[in-house]
């Protein structure tokens, strides 16, 4: 949205207000002017500090693009004479009486046309290509660059472990094979990443426990050091988390594992759809991101054996040259891959993960 945004309206400031660590993911971005942080784990105090620190901006039009009322704090602060929000039947808490302006009611559908959907609203055309781009610090190439030394140009897969919803997550027993073959079999060196929860730090030293190799433990509290690790790898598995849409995002080849929440509807919005596990489409079902509901127990569906198949994927079709070889992926460039009909059309073949 920010990129559509600078865009459409060179002139214009963009201002991004974000709880902490989605913060650092647009600190810095090519695309936003200032980044204001929220912290509303600190209840009422947070909500002062925050209105104190949006005070002095005069904003024309707000896009509150969140589902429940936490999202008004932010959006009252910034007193914007235009509030767009997300198609009212879509919120919840009555946050769409906060709005004046926002899409249709429809279906679900990807979160991201979703929200193109919103800037329509406001007059801004949807972008033909998409592009997410994402910068990376000069400190964070050279992170990246040692990281890969210290593989010793073995390409790198990036695995992250968790993700903040357990039921979102592949049990952490099932990693293990993964982890031994993508050494073993496919000559990756592999990274453990993610954040320093210690459902996470839990998981991951499961994993690093019962393997007969030694992947490395890349996790910690900073988003952009996840970031340089992602944009190092040449691969990165992950279940419906951040990991996943920045991989996206940095154009490096991910399989995504999805069986709580509809990969349709929140996993790889423009490629990849071919490396997607889904164990939440049910066999006699088509993909289809009007699904909303969670699916419980659904996780636990995949098998190891299905996520290897998808790295061998991965390997036929996008290569693992890593970042600065001519097959892997480029961070700022904007080479085609797979469009959304092409991966869905493969897909649509054998999409399902153990069934």
């Amino acid at each position: 949205m920010a990129a559509t945004l600078r865009r459409a309206r060179p002139e214009a400031e963009v201002v991004w207000v974000a709880q902490p660590a989605p913060a650092q993911v647009v600190t810095p971005h090519p695309a936003v002017d200032r980044v204001v942080a929220w912290h509303p784990t600190e209840g009422a105090s947070g909500v002062v500090r925050l209105w104190r620190a949006l005070a002095a901006l005069r904003c024309d039009v707000v896009f509150d693009l969140q589902r429940y009322l936490k999202a008004a704090w932010p959006t009252l602060g910034l007193r914007a004479p235009v509030r767009v929000g997300l198609d009212p039947s879509k919120t919840r808490d009555g946050l769409r009486w906060l709005h004046n302006a926002a899409p249709p009611r429809g279906p679900w559908k990807h979160t991201q046309d979703l929200f193109l959907d919103a800037l329509a609203v406001a007059g801004v055309p949807r972008p033909d290509p998409l592009r997410w781009p994402l910068e990376l610090t000069d400190d964070e190439r050279t992170a990246g660059r040692a990281l890969r030394d210290r593989v010793e140009g073995r390409p790198l897969c990036a695995v992250a472990v968790a993700s903040g919803n357990a039921r979102k997550d592949w049990p952490a027993e099932r990693y293990v094979p993964v982890v031994e073959a993508l050494e073993r079999d496919f000559g990756f060196a592999v990274a453990l990443v993610g954040g320093p929860a210690r459902h996470e730090r839990r998981a991951a030293a499961a994993i690093a426990r019962a393997a007969r190799t030694r992947p490395l433990d890349l996790l910690g509290d900073s988003v952009r050091a996840l970031i340089a690790h992602v944009a190092a790898a040449a691969l990165v598995v992950s279940p419906d988390t951040g990991t996943l849409h920045l991989a996206h995002a940095l154009r490096v080849p991910v399989v995504g594992l999805f069986g709580h929440t509809n990969p349709w509807r929140v996993g790889p919005y423009e490629r990849f759809h071919d490396l997607v596990v889904d164990a939440y489409t049910d066999p006699a079902e088509h993909p289809d991101p009007s699904r909303y509901e969670p699916r419980h127990g659904r996780m636990e569906r995949i098998r190891p054996e299905d996520v290897l198949a998808r790295v061998e994927l991965a390997l036929e079709r996008y290569g693992a040259a890593g970042p600065e070889g001519a097959s892997g992926p480029g961070h700022a460039g904007d080479e085609p891959r797979p469009n959304r009909g092409d991966g869905a059309a493969r897909e649509r073949a054998d999409p399902r993960g153990a069934e």
